[in-house]
């Protein structure tokens, strides 16, 4: 289905259309369920946040603007986004403060991590600008922004296999780059 297909679902859906909901539950929850699957690892739970990330996708579809982003980031926000908040109300919370203060953090890279960083961001950059522009946006669409390749291929208009081979093709030459 194309983004602006999807667009206009999410539109009817913030009007209360409840036959646009039904249509794009079928064709948008299989990719949903699989990012709360992924993040929960419990076939159970992922089912349970599906049914929410949906109410939440029928509150929210009033503040999605056709111009505000693809339509499939926007829901696969909402999933992980929603899937991370259920990980996060597992963990019993610690009262004990003089033993937290005396975790030292990980999640903060030291000086040295972040020098390296951006300058591996750099050098990803640059291997990127040495692509054709038509596949860098498809490897940054795939590996960032998670679509799966009959997503592009329909996006892009093009065959499946061509995709495939443009995305293999791309990593190839982006690995070769950085190994430069």
């Amino acid at each position: 289905m194309q983004n602006s297909e999807m667009a206009g679902l999410i539109n009817r859906v913030a009007i209360g259309d409840r036959q646009a909901f039904t249509d794009l539950y079928r064709v948008t929850s299989p990719k949903l369920f699989a990012i709360c699957l992924r993040i929960l690892k419990d076939r159970g739970e992922a089912e349970e946040a599906l049914q929410e990330v949906y109410i939440k996708v029928w509150q929210k579809a009033k503040s999605f603007a056709i111009g505000s982003g693809v339509p499939t980031t926007w829901l696969a926000t909402i999933a992980r986004n929603h899937a991370i908040d259920i990980i996060r109300a597992r963990k019993p919370v610690n009262d004990d403060i003089d033993e937290v203060f005396d975790l030292a953090d990980e999640t903060m890279p030291n000086p040295e991590q972040s020098v390296a960083m951006a300058d591996d961001g750099r050098r990803i950059d640059a291997c990127m600008g040495e692509l054709d522009q038509v596949h860098a946006q498809s490897v940054r669409r795939a590996y960032v922004e998670g679509l799966t390749y009959a997503e592009l291929a329909e996006d892009l208009r093009v065959p499946l296999n061509t995709v495939r081979t443009w995305l293999r093709r791309s990593l190839l030459k982006l690995r070769e780059c950085m190994q430069r």
